[in-house]
């Protein structure tokens, strides 16, 4: 499907499940590229942030890489590898682990996590280009009635 010259009335009839998948796998493929381009992949900053204490984590306990996977479970994507992602942050001094296999993020991983979630706003704003907040509120209340209409608990 193209969205090219497309009318109101066949814009309404258009499948948004189509759309949906459509929207997400560009959305995570821009948040993605953004995020390489400043030397991190998403999962790496997802284990920082679930790791400290000044972010996700409650108690910023080290926490080993199955807690981790299930954690993540509704936002990791099939190829992302958190034990190889892990190794990178390890190698950098960004994690340590335990006699456990428990993972512990550093006092250098807490501040490039800061460093790193200072970068979150510039990619939100660039993928909101264009769309005020009361559209993009519209939008999400739109998806949020279709899943509920679905019979889905997530909305």
């Amino acid at each position: 499907m193209t969205s090219q010259h497309i009318s109101d009335a066949e814009l309404a009839a258009q499948p948004a499940a189509y759309w949906t998948g459509v929207a997400y796998e560009a959305l995570i493929a821009f948040t993605r590229a953004q995020q390489a381009g400043l030397s991190f992949t998403q999962p790496q900053f997802w284990l920082l942030r679930n790791l400290s204490k000044n972010d996700i984590s409650p108690d910023g306990h080290g926490v080993a890489i199955p807690e981790l996977q299930q954690a993540m479970n509704t936002y990791l994507r099939p190829e992302d590898d958190l034990a190889a992602e892990a190794e990178v942050l390890l190698g950098r001094g960004w994690l340590t682990r335990d006699a456990e296999g428990r993972l512990w993020i550093t006092a250098a991983g807490d501040e490039a996590r800061a460093n790193l979630k200072q970068h979150a706003p510039a990619i939100r704003d660039r993928i909101h280009q264009g769309i005020n907040d009361a559209d993009y509120v519209t939008a999400l209340k739109v998806l949020r009635q279709m899943i509920r209409n679905t019979g889905s608990p997530l909305a």
